[in-house]
């Protein structure tokens, strides 16, 4: 009674999340990032050079952006005209931009993204609680079947079969899952594994990451009674994110709301341009990082406008 009992519960929570995987849409970035009609026009009208920057230039002043292209060019999609906010990509197969896209995954036939990560990976948990459950309750039949201890019918083979079958894909969900929580953990997307985000003065792998407990609840949310439920608690719009990292410009203007503020005994210097309210408590949040090194002291540089450059990046 108690294996049936606890088999229907992870069997419940692994076809749940799986369907949320499935089935959640990707988000797509806000109306404020697409380019006006008058944008368009003037960018498609004007030679390649100093008028095309200045009319992404002026999209992007108030956007709260801060990656750019390998040549230092404001990241954007001819494709889906707009400005990509940070950590948004192009999806060759869904054909649009995605919000914080991290691949598309065949096995789901969806983006895996800002709005779905988190059922993603609860699916990649529960699938291997799953097969680890089958795996372990199977075992000892299993050692019965080479023993000479089962009965001779045909349920021999079907249990032979079904642990090899749950204990292959235990080692090979178990190294998915393992690689997605190292992910959440440093604040990164494969994409970024493979491409590290490039802010306006330097190419930075850890750019994004906030220290382990910020990072984790940027996908799980701050309420952790949701945390192991396939229900949507991610931090965010998607469209913005907090980074220790960017220091502020000081040809901007300050920062409405004291975001470009520190916490006590830390010499972080944060965006100046306004991120969504419930990015910024991140930033503001009296726990200490986790991940300061004299590396990432080191690291910090000016965010000085450089002169852009056109660069369409699908």
């Amino acid at each position: 009674v108690v294996c049936l009992v606890a088999y229907h519960i992870f069997f419940m929570l692994f076809v749940w999340s799986y369907w949320k995987t499935i089935f959640t849409l990707p988000m797509n970035p806000s109306k404020e990032f697409h380019l006006s009609y008058s944008d368009k026009e003037s960018l498609e009208r004007e030679p390649r050079g100093e008028s095309q920057q200045e009319v992404l230039r002026r999209a992007a002043k108030d956007l709260p952006i801060y990656t750019r292209t390998m040549s230092g060019a404001i990241r954007y999609c001819d494709r889906c005209h707009l400005v990509k906010p940070d950590r948004c990509h192009h999806c060759s197969v869904c054909d649009k931009c995605i919000l914080k896209m991290d691949h598309h995954c065949p096995w789901v036939n969806n983006c895996v993204g800002f709005s779905n990560y988190k059922f993603f990976l609860l699916f990649l948990a529960y699938s291997l609680v799953y097969c680890l459950f089958i795996a372990a309750t199977d075992l000892q039949y299993f050692i019965k079947f080479w023993t000479n201890g089962l009965p001779d019918t045909q349920a021999k083979f079907h249990i032979m079969f079904l642990f090899f079958a749950a204990a292959m894909f235990s080692v090979s969900l178990s190294s998915l899952f393992g690689y997605h929580c190292w992910l959440v953990s440093k604040n990164k997307s494969t994409l970024e594994v493979f491409r590290a985000p490039i802010f306006r003065h330097r190419t930075d792998k850890n750019g994004f990451s906030l220290g382990f407990s910020k990072n984790l609840r940027q996908v799980f949310g701050d309420e952790k009674k949701y945390w192991l439920l396939p229900v949507f608690s991610s931090l965010g719009d998607g469209c913005s994110f907090p980074t220790c990292l960017v220091n502020q410009d000081p040809e901007q203007a300050s920062t409405p709301g004291g975001l470009n503020s520190t916490s006590k005994n830390e010499n972080h210097l944060f965006p100046a341009k306004p991120l969504r309210d419930s990015q910024s408590h991140l930033l503001t949040d009296t726990p200490s990082w986790t991940e300061t090194s004299a590396k990432a002291e080191k690291g910090k540089v000016g965010m000085n406008n450089p002169a852009l450059t056109m660069e369409n990046e699908t």
